[in-house]
């Protein structure tokens, strides 16, 4: 199911009042290995939370006591209510309480669909359930089986019990399908860019582009720029092993890795005993927005969901190279080179092709452009949201 755009909210009733959305944001668990819910998850909740505001819905958020996620809600027009508890059970009976006016629950993750079934009890077949999967952290970061059974058990018990699932991507929307969900749509959740330098005017890109080089030390040489953790699952070794072979150029590209995590020492040491052409400059609070000064950007790693640097990199022009696993694909169709994942022959090839030939990163450049364009934006994930409640909240009232 593709978003539609609109142009002016719309404003749903159950009889003649506005509808009562409860959003639920569970604590990761036993499906995500975390506390609370993922920075992307909890963005996307906060935009669908202001955009249903706008549109005349009563939302009200669930989630962990968590101040700052709490402050991130005070201006969207949603409530926000902390689920107090030190265990599952007292987080349902507390969640219980709060649905209990609810015309619609809207769980964002697995596990908040769990917690949101057990709340529901019997009334999930009066009060629709819609559920929206989020990508999970790789796979390869769980390395307990046990855990993994739990997860894919839960999963399948949630997918059952929603209503409607909402897959993030076109492998979440199959995934639910094959455990069981009765109806699952695909609807993407567009997350903001946040400190980028989309949509300045030329002279200001030009400013920007020229800060961010002398900043890293590239002014007078190409710039491959790579974001992200330092944690063996970004592909920046595979990075390293490609950039041995740029050293042939003239004038040498420079390869900077924003990021910071345990192997930071590792790649440090081996970046210094082969001479590589890497500069690691750290955690950076503008990591992204460095992506306007870069020749090439680069995501080697396998990346599941809606990656933030192949979006902010497409926007911005830049031409991106890609591992070709994950979700990224999807995401960016024929707006990227991908290269198999783990190849740093073919990643070093087409980032050196990018680099010698102008007209090939012009032509790549208005390719992501022009794909940035296409995806939706956080309105149309709002209104795609609200059409879901219109309908499954008729189908409801027909079943009374």
């Amino acid at each position: 199911m593709s978003p539609s755009r609109t142009s002016s909210p719309r404003r749903p009733s159950v009889g003649a009042r506005p509808p009562h959305a409860v959003h639920v944001l569970g604590g990761a668990g036993a499906v995500d290995g975390a506390e609370g819910p993922s920075a992307g998850t909890a963005a996307h909740a906060r935009s669908l939370a202001r955009g249903l505001a706008a549109r005349g819905v009563r939302v009200t958020v669930c989630a962990r006591q968590d101040a700052a996620l709490q402050d991130a809600f005070a201006d969207t027009g949603a409530d926000f209510v902390p689920l107090h508890g030190r265990t599952e059970a007292e987080a349902v009976a507390a969640l219980r309480v709060v649905c209990g006016d609810a015309d619609l629950v809207h769980a964002h993750g697995a596990h908040a669909g769990f917690l949101a079934a057990l709340a529901l009890g019997s009334r999930r077949h009066g009060v629709p359930l819609v559920v929206t999967w989020h990508p999970r952290p790789d796979p390869a970061a769980r390395t307990e089986a046990a855990r993994d059974l739990v997860a894919r058990l839960l999963t399948r018990r949630v997918a059952r019990a929603a209503t409607v699932v909402l897959g993030a991507t076109t492998a979440l929307v199959d995934a639910a399908r094959r455990s069981g969900a009765r109806d699952a749509r695909l609807a993407p959740a567009p997350i903001p860019v946040p400190g980028t330098g989309t949509g300045q005017p030329a002279d200001d890109e030009d400013v920007l582009r020229h800060k961010v080089r002398a900043g890293i030390g590239a002014l007078d040489r190409p710039l491959v720029l790579a974001v992200g953790r330092l944690d063996g699952r970004s592909g920046h070794e595979t990075a390293l092993t490609a950039s041995r072979a740029w050293r042939r150029l003239d004038p040498t590209p420079l390869l900077g890795v924003a990021g910071e995590g345990p192997q930071r020492t590792a790649l440090q040491q081996r970046i210094d005993r082969e001479m590589l052409p890497v500069r690691l400059l750290g955690r950076r609070e503008d990591a992204l927005a460095l992506l306007a000064g870069a020749d090439v950007a680069l995501l080697p790693g396998r990346c599941q969901g809606r990656s933030l640097v192949a979006q902010e990199a497409l926007r911005a022009g830049v031409p991106l190279v890609a591992a070709d696993g994950g979700d990224v694909p999807e995401l960016v169709g024929d707006a990227a080179l991908l290269v198999p994942h783990g190849d740093a022959d073919s990643l070093s090839a087409a980032v050196t092709v990018l680099l010698t030939d102008p007209a090939a990163r012009a032509a790549l450049s208005r390719a992501g452009r022009a794909r940035a364009r296409t995806w939706p934006t956080e309105d149309d994930a709002a209104a795609q949201v609200l059409s879901v409640y219109d309908e499954t909240l008729a189908a409801a009232a027909r079943h009374r």
